[in-house]
């Protein structure tokens, strides 16, 4: 089981008496070089971006404040990593204190900030009245707008790699994209992306799309599109389980697919919590004497739960007794909830920079396709999360040999041994890569693990016609090792995108090429609408 956060803050923690003399000393010294420099003109511009412009380099008295505030956060930092404590423990402590430093910022008031007081003054208030009513329809909405959403619509610049759904149950819709080449490989690939988050993070825009690119590089594409449940829905959505998720979901998608295509085994692949459960899926499978996927993808993905990240912070058996008592037999974990935890684990980028900028500047964030997305959330039913919670995060179940069943099946996630595509994102704070790279333990087949730049999303979105950021990989991955940083001292740095390299690899498991079908689905599984579909459609908030 995976060693437990403390249930508690014991209290009080304590600083030991040298270290806290050393950084009291330190501050009143730094603090004196400040005030001096400050008196004598000579306070140097700051990098910092909140701090940064022209405004805060011509104002003496806030340059003076805002060289004094990084310099109390630095020390409250220090004193959080000198706290005799726990290391899960300290890292509560450092989020908490991060929470606070980082809301405390003199450029998230109006009073503190020059930068918007010239803002305003240039405007003849106009600013003023622009931020209120962005205020207002923020706290309307119950959320702060990151872009402008005016300019996006699901289907009409977003979500249109064309296609149709085949199949769809009161969980998900499953799509079937049209192919884009006269052949196509005789497998197909099925994605299944979390249940999260909306599908279209893997189809955007034509130009960052993942899943055009796969049909691109002539793939038959199926991919699930999970129902976004809703207090008004009826229908008893809010009481399904982690069992119904595996069985009715995943791997009624991969019955369909492999009925639609007449292929005994297709390749699969999973992103974040969506290969989580398409990992456990197969595991049921493989219970049960069935091999149905050739391979499997997974995209910042953890199967293995030991390390979690900033998440952790969350982690602890209370919180897990109180998310059973509150949804383990019914109701929905909000997707509002969900999204504001998510945006405070960077607060800075994904909250006071636009308290800033929509508030106190009076501007509307411009078009962004990748934060469209992010604001548009999705519940998911109590019994699934808090299942979902306790045996990933908190218990780490799921990498143990038979400790945990599905469908009343014990699982076992080392009969997995199908080849494998392993990708992780060098910056990931949701998943970290060495969590990634955990997998290669579990897994019995062949292993090919690709490490991105960036973070969670922006790492695997990283089309190879923008040519930017880079990756890691090996040329041969005959024997991995089992240390992740042994792992990236052997492997080579590529520029652009991995994208390429997956394609390669996966046209090596997916058969040979084959004329495209007339039409899409089955006699069995006739196309009902067009893609995207409706379920992708409903919004949470």
């Amino acid at each position: 089981m995976k060693a437990q956060n403390p249930p508690a803050w014991p209290l009080p923690v304590s600083v030991a008496p040298d270290a806290l003399s050393g950084i009291q000393a330190d501050f009143s010294q730094e603090w004196r070089r400040v005030v001096d420099a400050a008196g004598k003109g000579e306070l140097t511009p700051l990098s910092d971006r909140r701090f940064g412009s022209a405004a805060w380099a011509g104002s003496p008295q806030h340059l003076l404040m805002a060289h004094l505030y990084l310099l109390s956060a630095r020390a409250l930092s220090r004193m959080v990593d000198a706290v005799d404590a726990t290391e899960p423990l300290r890292e509560r402590l450092r989020f908490s204190v991060m929470q606070w430093v980082d809301a405390m910022a003199p450029s998230n008031f109006l009073a503190f900030n020059p930068d918007a007081q010239q803002k305003l003054v240039e405007s003849s208030g106009e600013v003023l009245r622009n931020g209120i009513d962005n205020l207002m329809r923020d706290l309307k909405r119950g959320r702060i707008q990151q872009s402008d959403e005016t300019r996006f619509e699901v289907g009409v610049n977003v979500a249109v790699t064309p296609g149709g759904v085949v199949y769809e149950n009161d969980l998900l819709q499953l799509i079937q994209y049209t192919p884009a080449t006269s052949t196509v490989h005789a497998r197909p690939l099925l994605i299944v992306p979390p249940c999260i988050n909306k599908f279209y993070i893997l189809d955007l825009q034509p130009e960052n799309s993942f899943v055009r690119h796969a049909v691109e590089a002539g793939h038959t594409v199926f991919l699930v599109s999970w129902r976004n449940p809703l207090a008004s829905d009826t229908d008893g959505i809010d009481q399904a389980t982690w069992d119904d998720y595996i069985e009715r979901g995943v791997l009624q998608a991969i019955a369909v697919v492999r009925d639609i295509s007449a292929q005994d085994q297709i390749n699969t692949l999973g992103f974040c919590v969506g290969g989580t459960m398409l990992g456990a899926a197969l595991a049921l499978a493989a219970a049960r004497g069935e091999q149905p996927s050739a391979s499997l993808t997974l995209l910042t993905t953890m199967l293995d739960f030991r390390e979690t990240g900033i998440l952790d912070v969350f982690v602890d058996e209370n919180h897990a007794a109180l998310r059973d008592q509150q949804l383990g037999a019914g109701g929905l974990m909000s997707a509002l909830e969900l999204a504001n935890t998510f945006a405070f684990l960077r607060p800075n980028e994904l909250v006071w920079n636009y308290v800033v900028g929509n508030y106190l500047k009076g501007e509307t964030p411009p078009p962004f396709d990748l934060l469209y997305w992010n604001a548009d959330s999705t519940n998911l039913p109590g019994p699934f999360f808090a299942w979902y919670f306790r045996n990933t995060y908190l218990e780490n179940n799921l990498k143990v040999p038979g400790r945990v069943k599905t469908c009343g099946v014990p699982l076992d996630l080392t009969q997995l041994d199908m080849p494998a595509y392993l990708f992780g994102s060098r910056e990931d704070h949701i998943v970290p890569w060495i969590s990634a790279y955990a997998t290669t333990a579990l897994l019995r087949g062949q292993a090919r693990f690709v490490l991105g730049a960036a973070g969670h999303v922006a790492g695997v979105i990283n089309p190879p016609a923008k040519n930017k950021r880079s990756y890691w990989a090996r040329d041969s991955d005959a024997r991995l090792p089992g240390d992740p940083h042994a792992w990236l001292a052997g492997a080579q740095e590529h520029a652009g995108s991995w994208w390429p390299d997956w394609a390669d690899w996966l046209s090596g498991h997916a058969g040979p090429k084959v004329k495209k079908k007339a039409r899409l689905g089955n006699a069995r599984y006739p196309v009902i609408e067009p893609a995207p579909g409706r379920y992708v459609r409903v919004r949470a908030v």
